[in-house]
């Protein structure tokens, strides 16, 4: 069947777009008020609750959160990437498709005509780049935050030693691109759970759900070298990067499985998607 005249269906539902729809959407404003507040609450406990201190006289990166605005801002995230940061990504991911189909527009849009994998490419790409955009808001919220509170120092390192800023800064940046790359793997599951169930709330829980249970898996150490073949397992894998000498090993292995995971899963979803009878 041939097109109708003038229309090109690589142009249709432009990012631009689907950006400003997403951009709109109240869960946005919601969820980014919450990111950029954490810090100002990590701010208030210390401030309330003194000096943080380390157990068995340990020096942990919590222990030198407040020693600067480096240290605040990695501790900000140590504190937020196991659970915090996933949901935004669960929700921009999750959310994006099902909405539509929860709304009854998404055969609208289909019918516009918008081609099945264009539509898909350009919610996916607008839902990693709001992942993204919530990933980095919270540590530039916390360097100034951490900044004005606690002074420009470089970023004690609490096995000892210290970085320089400017060093410390381009690890932080390191360390907030391997948290994204680390959550594609959710991000993933999210989106190929959008595209099988109507219920955005069905696919985010479903996204969020499934990493804790990899966390807790995680934890099971008569699993062994079976753990290295969970995401989770590599969660904090971002930590060796702020050492004297970074260590990049277990920062390779979790993007790996994360990429491999999500390769298998959004592929999963363009294939079910394709093939799917779309009645809302």
């Amino acid at each position: 069947m041939e097109a109708a005249p003038g229309h090109r269906p690589g142009r249709t539902l432009p990012l631009r777009v689907e950006a400003v729809r997403q951009l709109r959407r109240r869960r946005t404003m919601v969820m980014a008020t919450v990111l950029a507040a954490l810090p100002l609450v990590l701010v208030a406990a210390f401030a309330l609750g003194g000096t943080p201190e380390g157990r068995e006289n340990r020096t942990t990166l919590m222990v030198t959160a407040t020693a600067s605005g480096a240290n605040f801002t990695a501790t900000a995230l140590f504190v937020s990437a196991a659970f915090l940061l996933v949901v935004p990504v669960a929700l921009f991911c999750g959310d994006t498709v099902a909405a539509e189909a929860n709304w009854s527009s998404l055969r609208y849009l289909l019918a516009a005509p918008v081609p099945r994998t264009r539509l898909l490419l350009s919610k996916l790409a607008v839902a990693l780049g709001f992942s993204a955009a919530a990933i980095v808001l919270l540590p530039l919220v916390a360097l100034v935050v951490g900044t004005v509170a606690y002074g420009w120092e470089p970023l004690r390192i609490p096995t000892g030693g210290s970085l320089a800023t400017g060093e410390a800064l381009g690890r932080l940046a390191i360390v907030v691109a391997y948290i994204f790359l680390s959550q594609l793997v959710t991000a993933a599951l999210a989106f190929w759970l959008s595209t099988v169930t109507d219920a955005p709330l069905g696919a985010v829980g479903g996204a969020v759900g499934l990493t804790i249970v990899g966390n807790v898996l995680d934890a099971v150490t008569a699993l062994g070298s079976w753990r290295d073949f969970l995401p989770a397992h590599w969660q904090f894998a971002w930590l060796d990067a702020l050492q004297p000498h970074a260590e990049w090993s277990g920062m390779v292995q979790g993007v790996s499985v994360s990429v491999a995971y999500a390769v298998v899963l959004i592929a999963l979803a363009f294939r079910g998607f394709s093939r799917k009878d779309i009645v809302s």
